[in-house]
C-alpha cells in the first residue's frame, strides 16, 4: 500500500493535470452565484458541467437527484453546500470500486492478464506494475504476449531491464497463448511471485480478436487452472464515454476484475471514471497521470472526488 504522503502527493498532481485549464465542475460556481440561493438556474449550470466532463447522462442523472432532494428538504443554503453534497455524492458513487489489487500468495505465481486497445497505455501500465512490486520484493515475470508487433515485445524488454523482471518472449507472430503457457512454466521453475501477460492491442468491435483473447484466458487455465488472477483492463481517460463501450465488450469476452484508467494528463474530463465505476461497478486499482513512475497511484474515491469536483487534493479550494 501507499504511504499518505504519497497518496497525497500523487492525486495533488492529478488535480494540476485534470481538466486543465482551471475547469474542474466547480470552477468559479460559487463566485457566479455568490449569494443566491439554489435555483434550477443553478442545477441546469452543475448538470451541464457534469456531462461536459463525461460524468454521462446516467450518472449525472442520479447526482442530479440526490442534490435537488437535499434542495428540496432545504438541506443546501447556498453554492458552497451544494458542492460539498456533489462531491460527497460522488465520493460515494466511487467509493465501492475503490479496492487496491492485492496479490494473493496463495497462488504462485499470481496471475494477471493485462488487456485493452491499442494506444491506451497497456506496456507502460505493465512496466509500472512491475516496479511497484520489484519494490516489493516480488520477483516478477513479463510475458510477451503482443506477438502481433516486434517493437511491444521490445518495450516490454525494456521494461524487464529497468525493473528487474524476467521476459518471456518468442519470435514476431508466434502463437500468444505459447508464450502465456512458456510464462507459467518458467514461474514455477522459478519460484517467481507474479506474472504479468500482455496482449495485442485491439479494438473492441475486432471479433476475431477478441476471440484470441479467450483463446489466451483459456491456455492459461490450462497451465494454471486458477489463472489468470486479475484481469486488468487499461482505458484511455482521455476515450470519455467510449471507454465504456470498451469496457463492456472486453468484460464479456474475458470477464474483467480491475480497471487501470490512464492517460488523465492529456485532454481527459477525468468525469469517465464515474461513469465507469456506476455502470460496471468494476474495481478501479490504479489511475495513470502520466510517464513517470510517481504518476502511478492506487484508485482513492475521496481524494478523486475532491480532485473532479473542486480541484483540490484536500478540502475545498476556492478558484484563484
Amino acid at each position: 500500500m501507499t504511504d499518505p504522503a504519497e497518496r497525497q502527493g500523487f492525486f495533488r498532481r492529478l488535480r494540476q493535470k485534470l481538466n486543465k485549464p482551471n475547469s474542474w465542475l466547480s470552477y468559479d460556481l460559487a463566485n457566479v452565484f455568490r449569494g443566491r440561493k439554489i435555483d434550477e438556474e443553478i442545477l441546469e449550470e452543475l448538470e451541464s458541467r457534469l456531462l461536459t466532463a463525461d460524468v454521462g447522462v446516467q450518472a449525472t442523472g442520479e447526482l442530479l437527484e440526490g442534490l435537488r432532494q437535499k434542495v428540496a428538504r432545504k438541506e443546501l443554503a447556498d453554492v458552497d453546500a451544494l458542492l460539498t453534497a456533489l462531491r460527497a455524492a460522488v465520493a460515494a458513487l466511487l467509493a465501492p470500486c475503490a479496492k487496491p489489487l492485492q496479490i494473493d500468495t496463495r497462488h504462485k505465481p499470481y496471475v494477471i492478464l493485462v488487456v485493452g486497445v491499442n494506444g491506451s497505455g497497456k506496456t507502460t501500465t505493465i512496466g509500472k506494475l512491475a516496479r511497484r512490486f520489484a519494490d516489493e520484493k516480488r520477483r516478477v515475470i513479463l510475458a510477451a504476449g503482443d506477438t502481433f508487433r516486434a517493437a511491444a515485445i521490445e518495450q516490454l524488454g525494456i521494461w524487464a531491464e529497468r525493473t528487474g523482471a524476467t521476459l518471456i518472449a518468442q519470435a514476431a507472430g508466434s502463437d500468444p497463448a505459447a508464450v502465456m503457457f512458456d510464462a507459467i512454466a518458467a514461474a514455477r521453475a522459478r519460484g517467481t511471485e507474479v506474472v504479468i501477460a500482455d496482449t495485442a492491442g485491439r479494438l473492441q468491435a475486432q471479433a476475431h480478436l477478441m476471440e484470441e483473447l479467450r483463446k489466451i484466458k483459456r491456455v492459461l487455465q490450462k497451465a494454471e487452472p486458477t489463472a489468470p488472477h486479475e484481469v486488468l483492463l487499461v482505458l484511455d481517460g482521455n476515450q470519455g464515454q467510449n471507454a465504456l463501450a470498451q469496457a463492456e465488450q472486453f468484460h464479456a469476452a474475458v470477464g474483467v476484475t480491475g480497471l487501470v484508467i490512464t492517460k488523465l494528463d492529456g485532454t481527459a474530463k477525468g468525469g469517465a471514471v464515474v461513469a465507469i465505476a456506476r455502470r460496471f461497478g468494476i474495481p478501479i486499482r490504479y489511475l495513470g497521470i502520466g510517464e513517470g513512475p510517481e504518476d502511478f497511484g492506487e484508485f482513492d474515491a475521496d481524494a478523486f472526488a475532491r480532485a473532479l469536483v473542486d480541484g483540490s487534493a484536500g478540502g475545498h479550494t476556492a478558484p484563484p
